[in-house]
């Protein structure tokens, strides 16, 4: 009979330290360059020999610890609840912690709920926590000051979900919001629907929210459509606050026969509030969210929706601030992940529709 195979893990410091005959801060310190501690050439020359043969590269974590720094990520958002309600934060926290993992590193998950609200809070908030690196998820546009006083500081930083304009002072990352729900709006236009009502996932303050505003505004007009006031609101995060957000619409008696709305969670709590007030997707009402949530598919009926990837935010985030943390030159400063429109029946492509 034979045997399993063995299972085999990465060499330790530990490992070089004793094939080495050394202590692990002798290793640490001749891995990571460190000078002036009394180390001899012959002693530098066996620690990295040894580490070559046993293929040991120190992580960034290694890296950081030599430097007497934390070895640890901070993600800060809004609000903490937001990560019981949205599924795409849901899924891009995942990813974050996962790239952590991969380079040793811890994940400190902090929300600023009150301080991010006062001047130097934010600030505050990081420097008291020992953060190496910082990710910034739905940035307040009141925010941009505290983070430009971060990024000064020297403290490397990604902001998600914001774009270039006013963040010229650090780096971020995410889809292009505008051009997003420009598509999302004119897929509905082409489809003859001209009274198109948008529901924002969060109020305006968020810049992916007045972003994707502004976009649904923008597809409007330069179709010769003048967006009324009363066609627009936002919902506040959960699918709750979507069913809410869209009955408001429906109370005001606006004639819609589209809706775009500001991402697939909010989108749920649409079609319910459709739904219950007897209006039929897509035969009555055209639906099209943002995001393409795996449920999206699995909603009733389909959802259109604009496909982006949290997870390949949260890696790309990742990698962009592992490179900041390294010190690496030449890191882009906007990194913009492609969007697209995903076809489904909530739109009602293929069918006539009049105005």
């Amino acid at each position: 009979m034979s045997s399993a195979p063995l299972l085999t893990t990465s060499p330790t410091s530990a490992e070089v330290a004793r094939r080495a005959g050394v202590s692990r801060t002798t290793v640490s310190f001749v891995l990571n360059g460190v000078r002036n501690r009394g180390i001899s050439e012959a002693t530098r020359t066996r620690v990295l020999a040894v580490a070559d043969e046993l293929g040991y590269r120190p992580n960034i974590a290694a890296r950081t610890l030599a430097g007497g720094a934390s070895a640890t990520v901070g993600l800060v958002m809004p609000q903490a609840t937001h990560l019981y309600d949205d599924a795409f934060l849901a899924h891009l926290v995942g990813s974050i912690n996962e790239a952590c993992h991969r380079a040793g590193l811890k994940m400190l998950i902090e929300s600023t709920d009150g301080e991010g609200r006062e001047p130097g809070g934010f600030v505050d908030l990081v420097r008291s926590r020992r953060i190496d690196g910082l990710i910034v998820v739905n940035l307040r546009r009141s925010e941009h000051d505290h983070l430009r006083q971060l990024a000064a500081a020297g403290i490397p930083l990604v902001v998600l979900g914001s774009g270039r304009d006013g963040t010229g002072d650090f780096h971020t990352l995410g889809t292009d919001n505008h051009r997003g729900a420009t598509l999302a709006v004119n897929h509905l236009l082409d489809l003859g629907h001209r009274c198109i009502a948008h529901v924002g996932f969060a109020p305006s303050e968020f810049h992916s929210v007045s972003e994707r505003e502004r976009g649904w505004r923008d597809a409007l007009t330069a179709r010769g459509i003048t967006p009324e006031l009363s066609w627009v609101t936002c919902a506040d995060i959960s699918a709750e606050s979507g069913w809410r957000a869209t009955r408001e619409l429906l109370a005001r008696g606006v004639p819609f026969t589209a809706l775009f709305v500001g991402n697939d969670t909010i989108a749920f709590g649409a079609l319910r509030a459709l739904r219950e007030a007897g209006r039929r997707v897509p035969e009555d009402v055209a639906v099209v969210g943002y995001d393409d949530l795996p449920l999206a598919s699995f909603a009733e009926p389909p959802l259109t929706t604009i496909r982006t990837d949290p997870i390949a935010h949260g890696r790309e985030a990742m990698e962009m601030l592992l490179a900041l943390m390294a010190g690496q030159g030449g890191v882009a400063a906007h990194r913009v992940i492609g969007a697209a429109l995903v076809v489904r029946a909530s739109c009602g492509a293929g069918l006539e529709f009049r105005t």
